[in-house]
């Protein structure tokens, strides 16, 4: 075993240095402090410093913050309680599994504010691969991922007692210490209301010293008990102490499954370690294999870092929520049914956010991963009786949509074909005519009226137009997914309902308005009032949510003329607003405020793709000046690097996949808008063993409008691509320059896809 071992790592190695001498070291250009200094009252990313294999199953953070909260790490804090395991995906889910450990040096002291120890950003590491940090105490954490565990090593001060405190936190938890074998194993059961009875988070800890003491502690004040090795309560805990001034490190795992699950995937994800520099290794090389899809040249050293960064970002969720069986297939425990299955399960998404760019971009760079995840939306519908909106790990349901028809259209539309159809059209149809027992997202609120009336009526339905449009734009989705799979029944059906968008325009104040069950629209009407139609956001926002036909948002303004102005003015009216039924101010409303452009809210979803949509009305030059001008001022590499949530991959994907010059205006469809890239050259290597280069002579801040592109040699004029023309690889070249070429993409035949045009 050893023998091999020595082998394995001089094997990795090698490819390690492979890629350090082909200067392709690309998680050296990620910093996971990236969006950390974010606070309740306005947030630049809400993000921690993730340390995780790519969709890993649990991932790993300091933790500033206390145990439950959702806030786990603030970058204006200078204390960490507790290296913490983690599923978190927005501080406003809070998180589920979660346990920690904690080197503790001198007195002991278990509770997690006694505990906590202060330190300097200048005295931490923060990349995917690697965390590093030094106490003021002088006691070093340092810690490598695996998909499901973690690697450890800390090193304490000479002359201090050297202690481990394992925090297993409150919510229903136990312990069990064996000395003789230097290892801790226990459960943990914090969770949300999205998960079945009996969910459990099981883990191993092992040391690789042994133990001069131990024993358990209980309840949020930290009681301690000397020399018992097992405890079960709402909240216990366990310590081990150590020799003076000793090096200690220590392998964990955990399991949705069982303790001896957590056991098998130890044998074969950590066993084999013996260096902390192993798995540090292992990591990197996943992670540059990944980041390594994506070749940039050109640019700042801030524009490769801060892409990289978000291109990190962009593959953490959705994760991997099954394990390995002793003959490596997968299987996993259902957080739908809490029954064991076998195949591959993933969690941890809130199709609100991401439907718009996440999933186009993983479409295109990772169709294997992509493919099991729609096929496991099929399988979730089968565990549960509903498709999954807001996983968290369950259905938690959060937001509005069933954005779970836009994921599968778009895949099947992509040639991604790895779920039922029929199946995935009869749970969109269940969907559309039922409202679930959770959130606004578990089937519809009000499905009955939006049938009856062609919309969802207020004040009987808050976020009446959001999901007015939303719905709509899902029908669309259903409706594309039915005609091609020749399911005239379904088509039928969805297809009703894909103009309902219309009835909620006002054509007098012309935009979306909250209209009553009686047909009135709903008075005292001002498009900068937040909430009570919409969802976090105004009028100004939810105006451009006709993703499937902007061509025919565009006839009810009344031409290009009324629509382009319309988009002009979100930038140059007043960043105003009032709360509205919210009460209060909001973060969403303070961020648009911040980034000084106008009505634009590019920290919130809703109006994330309205800049592309200037293409459709024969002003491509105006996508590309708003594309580069969002890129340039609202995003960077640091912890102020987002303008408001990060939220699961979606406002990073937004960035990578603009970076490229491209965006994926209405899911569902196969095209590809064009923005303006944002290097001069990237080389994207995609799975199918294809290579798609992309080209900007000339790019630069300055020159960021298109004068001319080509595509394999072949002039085009077409301001977008499709998934099959990027997918088959090749060379797209532009011309850049630093004024508009107001004759490039604007006939009639260059505009995308929109519904109404292609029916006539």
């Amino acid at each position: 075993m050893k023998m091999k071992s020595k082998k394995l790592l001089t094997l990795l190695l090698f490819v390690n240095a492979i890629w350090l001498a082909n200067g392709k070291d690309f998680v050296n250009h990620v910093n996971t402090l990236q969006g950390t200094n974010s606070r309740f009252e306005l947030t630049r990313g809400n993000t921690y410093p993730t340390l995780a294999m790519p969709r890993g199953m649990n991932f790993w953070t300091p933790q500033t913050g206390i145990n439950r909260d959702g806030w786990i790490y603030q970058h204006f804090k200078d204390s960490i309680r507790g290296f913490r395991q983690t599923h978190q995906c927005s501080s406003w889910t809070n998180d589920y599994a979660a346990f920690s450990l904690m080197p503790v040096s001198g007195k002991l002291v278990v509770n997690q504010y006694d505990r906590a120890l202060r330190f300097n950003h200048a005295n931490e590491v923060a990349k995917p691969h690697y965390y590093k940090v030094t106490f003021d105490n002088r006691i070093t954490t340092e810690m490598s991922p695996t998909e499901r565990g973690v690697y450890f090593r800390f090193t304490f001060p000479k002359a201090d007692n050297a202690y481990v405190v394992l925090d297993a936190n409150n919510g229903g938890s136990m312990v069990r210490i064996y000395p003789e074998e230097q290892k801790i194993v226990g459960y943990c059961r914090n969770a949300n209301h999205s998960v079945p009875k009996g969910f459990t988070n099981y883990f191993v800890v092992k040391f690789n010293k042994p133990f001069m003491a131990h024993g358990v502690w209980r309840n949020a004040a930290g009681d301690v008990t000397p020399g018992s090795k097992e405890a079960f309560g709402d909240y216990v805990g366990s310590y081990i102490q150590f020799t003076p001034g000793e090096t200690v490190e220590a392998k964990v795992i955990s399991s949705f499954i069982s303790i001896e699950q957590a056991e098998l995937s130890f044998s074969k994800e950590l066993e084999g370690l013996q260096t902390l520099e192993q798995a540090k290794t292992n990591a990197q090389n996943a992670w540059n294999e990944q980041l390594g899809k994506v070749e940039v040249e050109g640019g700042t050293d801030e524009e490769v870092a801060t892409f990289y960064s978000c291109f990190f970002r962009s593959m953490l969720f959705p994760r991997k929520f099954y394990e390995l069986d002793a003959n490596n297939n997968p299987i996993y425990y259902s957080p739908y049914d809490g029954q064991l299955h076998e195949g591959y399960m993933y969690t941890d998404n809130g199709f609100w956010d991401t439907f718009r760019a996440q999933f186009p971009l993983n479409a295109l760079l990772h169709p294997q991963m992509h493919g099991r995840y729609v096929k496991s939306l099929i399988d979730a519908y089968d565990q549960s009786g509903w498709l999954p909106s807001w996983s968290f790990p369950g259905h938690s349901c959060g937001m509005v949509g069933n954005h779970a028809a836009s994921l599968l259209a778009d895949a099947w539309v992509k040639g991604i074909r790895t779920f039922d159809p029929e199946k995935a059209l009869a749970a969109m149809y269940h969907e559309a005519t039922n409202k679930g027992p959770h959130g606004p997202s578990n089937g519809r609120d009000g499905w009955r009226e939006y049938f009856q009336l062609g919309y969802v009526p207020y004040p009987e339905y808050g976020e009446s137009v959001a999901k007015t449009l939303e719905f709509c734009y899902d029908d669309f989705c259903a409706m594309q997914l039915a005609k091609l799979t020749g399911n005239r029944y379904y088509e039928t059906i969805f297809g009703r309902q894909i103009f309902n968008y219309k009835q909620v325009y006002d054509t007098e104040t012309r935009f979306m308005r909250g209209r009553k069950k009686d047909g009135s629209w709903v008075g005292n009407f001002d498009p900068t009032e937040w909430g009570g139609p919409y969802t976090e956001g105004s009028a100004w926002h939810y105006h451009w949510s006709v993703f499937h036909d902007v061509q025919g948002l565009i006839n009810l303004m009344d031409g290009d003329r009324n629509f382009v102005a319309k988009l002009d003015s979100v930038f140059s009216v007043p960043n105003t607003f009032k709360v509205g039924t919210y009460g209060r101010v909001i973060h969403e409303m303070t961020e648009m405020a911040m980034i000084n452009m106008g009505q634009y809210a590019h920290g919130n979803q809703p109006i994330q793709h309205m800049i592309y949509l200037y293409n459709y009305a024969g002003a491509p030059w105006k996508t590309q000046y708003w594309a580069r001008e969002v890129m340039n001022k609202l995003y960077s590499s640091g912890p102020d690097g987002y303008p408001g949530d990060e939220d699961q991959g979606q406002t990073s994907s937004w960035y990578v996949i603009s970076a490229m010059g491209l965006y994926s205006v209405c899911p569902g469809t196969d095209q590809y808008v064009i923005g303006s890239p944002l290097f001069p050259k990237m080389t994207i290597h995609l799975e199918n063993g294809k290579t798609l280069i992309l080209e900007a002579a000339g790019n630069s801040l300055e020159n960021r409008y298109i004068q001319s592109a080509s595509l394999n040699g072949k002039s085009f004029t077409r301001t977008w691509l499709t998934y099959k023309e990027l997918t088959e690889g090749g060379i797209i070249r532009f011309k850049m320059g630093s004024k508009p070429n107001r004759a490039w993409g604007v006939a009639s035949s260059d505009r995308p896809y929109s519904v109404s045009t292609k029916l006539k």
